[in-house]
């Protein structure tokens, strides 16, 4: 058990250490054929970032922060602008009128000793329904099975019907979290040997492998 915890520990250090995570960005397509772009927060996004929020509904806000807000808190900016370690934010990109603009956004966090991958995320009130989310979530599954997780997981509020619908799409499970009546966890286990459907991270995988070993 110890042995495996220190090779996934590898594996992490391998593909994400200090000074590599802007070398990351995946280009993935929607059903519409447009191209979205996947990278690393980086300190620089500060203004745009919180703009995004700003911009989100009021449900939207509530959904994704669990709390009336209208921007990101101070502190949560802080963690969102420095990934590392074991915690990442990533945002979610399109091309307007020549320059990228957030479409969307997610956080996760990777559990090395439970193999457990953590996430959360929202999309532009005025892009919901377009498949942005599925696409996102299929990335942040992709980054998880490189990661070597064997569970991805999320909570959200029972009164979020998106995001439940998108996981239960997803194949995600359901359950009741008793610490906090208003909250429902949804959770899908993962094979980390099984094949990964995006290469770029199926690349990574296959060196973060030889990297621990």
């Amino acid at each position: 058990m110890v042995d495996t915890m220190h090779q996934t520990l590898r594996r992490v250090d391998a593909l994400l250490g200090p000074g590599d995570l802007s070398q990351h960005i995946d280009i993935v397509r929607l059903r519409d054929g447009r191209s979205m772009t996947l990278r690393f927060i980086e300190p620089d996004d500060a203004i745009v970032l919180q703009d995004y929020f700003r911009g989100l509904s009021v449900t939207s806000r509530y959904n994704r922060f669990l709390a009336a807000v209208g921007e990101l808190p101070p502190s949560e900016l802080e963690k969102t602008l420095h990934s590392g370690g074991n915690s990442f934010s990533i945002l979610a990109t399109l091309k307007c009128g020549g320059v990228d603009a957030i479409i969307g956004e997610a956080r996760y966090a990777f559990d090395p000793v439970a193999a457990r991958f953590e996430f959360g995320l929202s999309i532009d009130d005025h892009l919901q329904g377009q498949g942005i989310g599925t696409v996102l979530l299929s990335n942040l599954q992709c980054r998880a099975m490189a990661l070597g997780a064997s569970t991805i997981f999320g909570d959200t509020l029972r009164s979020n019907d998106a995001m439940q619908a998108l996981a239960r799409k997803a194949g995600y499970t359901f359950a009741a979290l008793p610490s906090d009546w208003r909250l429902v966890r949804f959770e899908k286990s993962l094979d980390p040997a099984m094949e990964l459907p995006c290469a770029g991270w199926r690349a990574h995988g296959r060196e973060m492998t030889v990297a621990a070993n």
